[in-house]
């Protein structure tokens, strides 16, 4: 495509309009192989991977031009080339285990992790929208690269990438895998066997100085209230809140005690004899008992995989706090230990 220009205008500034475009894509392409390890084939890709979808930028036929669905296809290739990864490297281990690993490694919070330490935050462009503390957004353009990648130079080279580019250098595999961070099924877990009622409630939700969203809950055991924990994500704040209700569990009898005795009290009233159902012979109307003001955490019988992988795990084994009466020999002894163990 030929430009023409006035004759007027300078040749130095013809030579720095024409060199502009070259001198930034060279900048795109060197950030890029210093992230992946190799230098793209169809930038084009790239760059579509790198556009968020708050710019609200369309093609000429009206269609939104944003990373969501090379996001989609990341997501797919990197299930796959993990789930090949930890099958090779933990062979004897179990389904469970394997998925749980499987599951830290491509989680957002992890992908979000790697992809700030890579510079890939700085590489997104957006409508203005800061990627500080947004592991969200960051995870996102990394599953989108993998799926440029992908379709630029094909599932071996994204393995590679994974392996060579990753694991070890951002990621140490094993201390991940066996580092217990489900705390929250660790929390449903004991308060399942204990037929305790469990709540996580949302105390509110606000925006940080970046504007990112952050959420704050708060855990009830039989009403009692636990710990609160703040996060960028809902599942954060709730895992944050979920640690540290465990620990003032392992910290505080009279916490467990407190849980208990709310417990006893509403099994008591549950078990209260039912008022006779009142004749039919008159208009008699009977009022719907009134709902709750939280909804019950619904914790199913059989264990998950996801549980069972912490069944070893001696870091939060709650199995051993019960509530009942102590004898005051009982109550020595323990101050005891606990002087000797400070």
């Amino acid at each position: 495509m030929l430009v023409w220009y006035s004759r007027n205008m300078k040749l130095n500034d013809i030579i720095d309009r024409i060199k502009l475009p070259f001198r930034k894509e060279k900048e795109l392409f060197s950030a890029l192989y210093n992230i992946l390890g190799v230098y793209p084939r169809n930038i084009e890709y790239y760059k579509m991977a790198l556009m968020h979808k708050s710019i609200r930028k369309r093609n000429d036929k009206g269609k939104p031009l944003n990373n969501e669905r090379l996001e989609f296809l990341g997501d797919g290739i990197l299930d796959a080339a993990v789930g090949y990864i930890v099958y090779r490297e933990y062979e004897g281990k179990r389904e469970g285990f394997l998925t749980n690993t499987r599951s830290k490694l491509v989680s957002r919070e992890t992908l979000g992790k790697v992809a700030n330490e890579m510079g890939l935050g700085s590489l997104v462009i957006s409508a203005g929208h800061s990627t500080s503390h947004n592991s969200y957004l960051e995870g996102n353009a990394f599953e989108a690269l993998v799926g440029a990648l992908y379709l630029d130079r094909g599932y071996e080279t994204c393995l590679w990438f994974f392996e060579n580019r990753v694991l070890g250098k951002y990621i140490d595999m094993d201390k991940l895998a066996f580092k217990e961070i489900n705390f929250k099924s660790k929390l449903l877990e004991w308060s399942q066997k204990n037929r305790v009622r469990i709540n996580f409630l949302m105390l509110k939700e606000k925006k940080a100085e970046d504007g990112s969203p952050m959420f704050c809950f708060q855990v009830f055991l039989e009403g009692v209230p636990g710990e609160k924990g703040t996060g960028f994500s809902k599942k954060e704040a709730q895992q944050l809140a979920a640690k540290e209700t465990l620990q003032r569990l392992k910290r505080e009898p009279q916490y467990v005690d407190a849980v208990f005795a709310a417990k006893t009290n509403r099994t008591k009233m549950e078990e209260e004899p039912m008022i006779p159902v009142p004749e039919t012979e008159h208009d008699i109307f009977i009022k719907p008992p009134v709902p709750e003001t939280m909804d019950e955490v619904v914790v199913s019988k059989s264990k998950t995989a996801l549980q069972k992988a912490f069944d070893n795990d001696p870091d939060f084994d709650l199995s051993d706090i019960s509530h009942k009466e102590k004898s005051r020999e009982d109550i020595i002894a323990e101050a005891e230990a606990a002087a000797y163990n400070d």
